[in-house]
């Protein structure tokens, strides 16, 4: 990070360097926050059935209604950062998840749709942030490794909401209480992102801000590459976002037989695997200087790990292992984030990187009710639920993962090597 650049190429004073990375970090923390209220719900579905009055495929629609604000405020989340900067948008976001947060807590199903809502709303802005203060900060040649770094304090979070709040849960702990709390450190952190997030740059003023966020959008929609990293991301990410925490600890009891809290330990090994995989992955990237061959790898090995949870021996593995290899695997999703906005112009990095989150989570929320009626249709309408109704739904994540292989191939290397070892005069 000690060689960090900005766009002229000026050399950077240590003060410039040490404020974005503090900059960075606190937004991490934030996403990390925000990820945490994404997976919780996986580890108090029968909680929540009881509360809301709903069935378990009730609460998860409830639940996914997260996606359904999260997909299209990506763009809303990329073109503001580009206009206006973190610093004007950050608090105001985080202070939103809080406010969603206490709303859900009520028990009212209709306050708890629309809490969890302003969560999705307000927490894209995390994962765009600090994405946007990674590349606006720091060379390009660290992009992969801090993007990674990124979704790293993302999957912490979603380890986080698994892995600590389950046993809070299972130890008595009411739900309402868990959301009420975090409600209250969504505030806190909104107030701590105002008073320390460094002053954006002076920007020209314009009076068509809007007519220049369409243009960008434009830009990079227009861009073959865009929508390839779009779909690549999505359909390695549904594994995690679906059937994982939404539905991993039910399928691990459901399927498999194991108690509640061995279940939600197991659920919790796949985004621990992202804590590893999102920034070694990016690493890797950045070290050979090349995307594609990390994507097409970590793919299969998804591939692999997916088809075992759902058609192998379940005892054979030691305990947490295919969920964290999956996992660690999976972390080749957020390479599409530094693809894109490698293959679209540099000024466009906020909105590059809301368009591929907006791709990629529009699966998430499109998808999500989806499984859900087919789990249902599967089942008979009964809540007793079987391995066989398991694998006939998610059957088809597998052919998902592969359509991003092929997409993968198509897709246009942009990492440094490839730069490199163009003829001079050929732009990428």
């Amino acid at each position: 990070m000690a060689e960090a650049v900005i766009e002229l190429k000026q050399a950077p004073v240590a003060g410039s360097v040490k404020i974005a990375t503090i900059a960075w970090l606190i937004t991490a923390v934030y996403y990390f926050y925000n990820y945490s209220l994404r997976s919780a719900p996986a580890v108090m579905m029968p909680q929540m059935s009881e509360a809301f009055g709903l069935s378990a495929m009730g609460v998860a629609s409830v639940v996914g209604i997260f996606y359904y604000a999260y997909s299209p405020f990506s763009l809303v989340a990329g073109a503001a950062m580009d206009q206006f900067g973190p610093r004007r948008l950050l608090p105001f976001a985080a202070a939103t998840v809080g406010v969603g947060a206490l709303l859900f807590a009520t028990g009212n199903q209709g306050a708890a749709s629309v809490g969890r809502f302003m969560q999705g709303a307000g927490g894209v802005f995390a994962l765009v942030g600090a994405i946007f203060i990674a590349t606006k900060n720091f060379p390009a040649s660290q992009a992969a490794t801090l993007i990674g770094a990124t979704q790293m304090f993302g999957m912490a979070g979603g380890s986080a909401g698994q892995f600590a709040v389950g046993p809070m849960i299972g130890g008595g702990l009411p739900w309402s209480s868990f959301w009420i709390g975090m409600g209250f450190i969504g505030l806190a952190i909104g107030v701590t992102l105002f008073f320390l997030l460094p002053k954006d740059e002076p920007k020209a003023s314009s009076d068509n801000w809007i007519g220049e966020s369409l243009r960008s959008f434009k830009v990079v929609f227009m861009n073959p590459q865009s929508i390839l990293c779009g779909l690549i991301s999505g359909l390695l990410f549904i594994p995690t976002t679906i059937f994982d925490m939404v539905w991993g600890v039910r399928f691990l009891q459901d399927a498999h037989g194991l108690d509640y809290g061995s279940a939600v330990m197991r659920s919790a090994a796949v985004p621990v695997g992202w804590i590893i995989g999102c920034p070694l992955l990016g690493f890797i990237s950045d070290k050979i200087g090349r995307r594609k061959p990390v994507i097409i790898a970590g793919a299969f090995v998804l591939l692999g790990c997916l088809a075992w949870i759902l058609y192998g021996p379940a005892n054979l593995l030691p305990p947490y292992t295919l969920g964290l290899v999956a996992g660690v695997a999976s972390g080749a999703a957020m390479l599409p984030y530094t693809v894109i906005k490698e293959a679209n112009p540099p000024q466009l990095g906020g909105t590059a990187a809301g368009v591929v989150n907006f791709l990629n989570f529009t699966f998430s929320a499109l998808l999500g009710p989806v499984f859900a009626g087919m789990l249902l249709r599967a089942s008979g309408g009964s809540s007793d639920l079987e391995l066989g109704h398991y694998q006939s739904t998610f059957t088809p994540l597998l052919f998902g993962v592969i359509i991003a292989i092929v997409l993968a191939f198509i897709l246009r290397e942009t990492g440094p090597a490839s730069r490199r070892a163009e003829p001079e005069g050929v732009s990428t």
